[in-house]
C-alpha cells in the first residue's frame, strides 16, 4: 500500500478524510503517525494557496504523496467573510467557539435577515517531486442564531441545512461526508488517487 499523508492537524478533519478514503489501497498516515509535521504559517490570500502550501510541505518533508486543504465559510451578509480567515476569525489561538460566538453577535449586530453562507473547501494532493493537482466542493447553507449539536467543529453548531433541518453538528458523520464541502472534494479525491 502506498502511504497517504494528511496534513492536519485537526482531529474532526483527519477522521473525516480517513472515512471518506476508507477502501481505498493507501495507508493514511496523520501528523501525529509521523511525529509531527512541519508548522506551515497559512498566509496565502486564497484557499488554494494555503492547500497548496501544506501539501507541497508535508510531501517535501515526509517524502510520501500528501493531501491537504484549506477551508473557508464565507457568510452572505458580511461579504464573504470569514472565508480565507476562518480558522483565526475570533483572533489568533481562539478556540471554535469562539469563532462561532464572534459570528453570531456580528450578525445580531447587524441584525442580519440574510443569513445565508457557503461552506467551501479546496483540497491538494502534491508528490514530493512536485507534481500536484486540486479540487473543490462546496455547500450552500444558513448560520443558525444559536450553536446547535456536539458532532463535528468548526462552524457544524451554526452551518444549517435546510434540506435536513439540522446543523452540520446535527448529523452524523456518513450524513455529512455525504453532503458537505469536503464530502464533495473527497469524492474527487477518490477518482483523482485511483488515477494516480
Amino acid at each position: 500500500m502506498r502511504e497517504l499523508v494528511i496534513a492536519t492537524t485537526n482531529a474532526g478533519k483527519l477522521a473525516e478524510i480517513r472515512a471518506a478514503l476508507e477502501g481505498l489501497p493507501y495507508k493514511i498516515l496523520g501528523a501525529a503517525d509521523l511525529g509531527g509535521l512541519p508548522e506551515v504559517i497559512e498566509d496565502g490570500e486564497t484557499l488554494l494557496a494555503n492547500a497548496q502550501k501544506k501539501a507541497r510541505s508535508a510531501a517535501a518533508h515526509t517524502g510520501f504523496l500528501a493531501l491537504a486543504d484549506d477551508t473557508g465559510l464565507e457568510v452572505d451578509a458580511l461579504d464573504g467573510a470569514p472565508g480565507v480567515y476562518s480558522a483565526r476569525y475570533a483572533g489568533e489561538n481562539c478556540s471554535y467557539d469562539d469563532n462561532n460566538r464572534k459570528l453570531l453577535a456580528e450578525l445580531e449586530k447587524m441584525g442580519a435577515k440574510d443569513r445565508r453562507a457557503s461552506f467551501r473547501t479546496v483540497m491538494v494532493l502534491a508528490e514530493p517531486k512536485d507534481r500536484h493537482d486540486w479540487v473543490a466542493g462546496s455547500i450552500r447553507g444558513e448560520i443558525s442564531r444559536e450553536m446547535r449539536g456536539t458532532a463535528g467543529f468548526g462552524y457544524d453548531p451554526v452551518f444549517y441545512v435546510p434540506e435536513k433541518r439540522k446543523t452540520f453538528a446535527e448529523l452524523s458523520l456518513p450524513e455529512k461526508n455525504a453532503i458537505s464541502h469536503r464530502g464533495q472534494a473527497l469524492k474527487r479525491v477518490k477518482t483523482m488517487l485511483l488515477r494516480w
